[in-house]
C-alpha cells in the first residue's frame, strides 16, 4: 500500500528544512503606528538645553579672532528707582510732582538779551488783536487732513450735492422760513425713551393713555399712587425725561425768570394770566405757567423676549416667553398746546356751513321719465 502525498505538500516541507531570516508579520496600521512611534517626538517633554561655550567655536577663515565684547546697556540716572544699587532710601520724589521744582521755573535772562527780547515782545504784539483773548491754535494743527476727512467727509461729492440743493432751495424761498422751521426755533420739545421694562405691552399700554395729554406734575402723581407694579418704572421714566428736558433743552424754565424778575404781582394780574385751552381730546385746561411742561405724547415699544421655565409636577416644564417693553415720552411746553388750541378754533371758525341743497334754479332734467 503505498502513501499518496500532494506534490505541494513535498514542497513545503522541503523549504521548511532551509534556515530562514526571524520575521515578525503585523498587521498595516499596527505597523504604520509603530513607525510613527519610532519617529515622533513628544513636543511637551522636557528637553535639555545646550549651551554654546564660544571659547569652543572655531572661528571661521577670512575672520577676526578677536574677542567678542559684551553689549553695552543704558547707563541709568544715580536716583533711578531701576538702579539695584540705589537703596530706596535715597530715591527723591519726580520732579514733575513739584511745582517748585526747577523743571518749571524758567531761567533769568542775561543783562545783555533783555532789549532783544523786549523787542521781540513788542513784534508778537503787534500781530495780536488789540482787543478780546489772543486766538486760539488751529485745531488741525499737527494732523494730517487727508487722514482726518476720512471720518469726518467720507463722501464730499454727497456733501456737495446736499449744500447746494440747500441753498437752491433758500434762494426759492427769499431767505423766509416755512411754519415747521419756525415752530422749531421758537418752541422746545423733548423724545426720552427708557430702557427695557419686565412687562408685556398689554399691562404698559394702559399707563401710557393715562399719563398722555396730562401735565408733567399730574402725570408723576397718577404713576406715584397707582397700584400698577410697572407704574414705578414709569415714573422713574418721567423723572428722568423731567431732568432731561431741563437741562439739554432748558424747558420748564421761565417761571423761575419771573418770579427773580418780579415778585410783587398782584392777584389780578395772576388771574388775567391763567388761561382755558382746549386739549386735543377735547377737555378744557387751565394753564398757569406757559413754560411748564406737559406729556405730549405717550406710546410703547415691543421688545425682545427672554426664555424662561415653568416647572412642574412629575418632572414636567413648559418654556415661558418673558416679554420686555419699552415707553417713549414726547414732553412740550404749555405755550405748543396754547398755539394748537388758537389753530383749531381759528379753523372751526373759518368753516363754511355745509348746506344739503343750495337754493338754485334745476335744469337739465326731466319732469316726466322716458319711458
Amino acid at each position: 500500500m503505498s502513501l499518496s502525498i500532494p506534490r505541494r505538500r513535498l514542497l513545503q516541507s522541503a523549504t521548511s528544512l532551509i534556515p530562514q531570516p526571524q520575521c515578525q508579520f503585523l498587521p498595516f496600521p499596527i505597523a504604520c503606528a509603530l513607525h510613527r512611534r519610532q519617529i515622533s517626538f513628544n513636543p511637551f517633554k522636557r528637553r535639555k538645553r545646550t549651551t554654546l561655550d564660544p571659547s569652543t567655536i572655531k572661528p571661521q577663515k577670512g575672520s577676526s579672532t578677536r574677542p567678542t565684547e559684551p553689549p553695552k546697556t543704558g547707563d541709568l540716572a544715580p536716583t533711578s528707582i531701576f538702579d539695584p544699587s540705589t537703596p530706596a532710601s535715597k530715591h527723591s520724589p519726580s520732579p514733575f510732582l513739584n511745582p517748585f521744582s526747577k523743571l518749571f521755573s524758567k531761567p533769568s535772562p542775561k543783562p545783555s538779551a533783555k532789549p532783544a527780547l523786549k523787542a521781540a515782545h513788542r513784534r508778537r504784539l503787534g500781530r495780536l488783536p488789540k482787543r478780546g483773548p489772543p486766538p486760539l491754535p488751529s485745531p488741525t494743527e499737527g494732523r494730517d487732513i487727508k487722514v482726518m476727512a476720512a471720518a469726518l467727509d467720507p463722501f464730499p461729492s454727497t456733501r456737495r450735492r446736499w449744500l447746494r440743493k440747500m441753498v437752491i432751495r433758500d434762494v426759492r424761498g427769499r431767505g423766509r422760513l416755512s411754519k415747521t422751521e419756525k415752530i422749531l426755533r421758537t418752541e422746545r420739545t423733548h423724545l426720552s425713551k427708557s430702557p427695557l421694562i419686565k412687562t408685556s405691552i398689554k399691562k404698559l399700554y394702559p399707563l401710557a393713555r393715562q399719563i398722555a395729554g396730562k401735565p408733567l406734575t399730574e402725570a408723576m402723581v397718577q404713576m406715584r399712587f397707582s397700584k400698577k407694579k410697572a407704574a414705578r418704572e414709569v415714573l422713574r421714566h418721567l423723572e428722568l425725561a423731567r431732568d432731561q428736558a431741563v437741562v439739554v433743552r432748558g424747558m420748564g424754565l421761565g417761571a423761575v425768570g419771573d418770579n427773580a424778575e418780579g415778585k410783587g404781582k398782584g392777584k389780578k394780574e395772576k388771574e388775567e394770566e391763567e388761561l382755558v385751552v382746549e386739549d386735543k381730546q377735547g377737555k378744557r385746561r387751565v394753564v398757569t405757567d406757559r413754560s411748564a411742561m406737559y406729556v405730549d405724547e405717550a406710546w410703547v415699544g415691543r421688545g425682545p423676549y427672554e426664555e424662561g421655565m415653568d416647572y412642574r409636577a412629575r418632572g414636567r416644564g413648559y418654556r415661558l416667553r418673558l416679554p420686555y417693553t419699552s415707553i417713549s415720552v414726547v414732553l412740550k411746553e404749555e405755550s405748543t398746546r396754547i398755539r394748537l388750541a388758537e389753530e383749531r378754533e381759528l379753523k372751526r371758525q373759518r368753516k363754511r356751513v355745509w348746506v344739503p341743497l343750495p337754493d338754485r334754479l334745476v335744469t337739465a332734467q326731466r319732469q316726466y321719465p322716458l319711458w
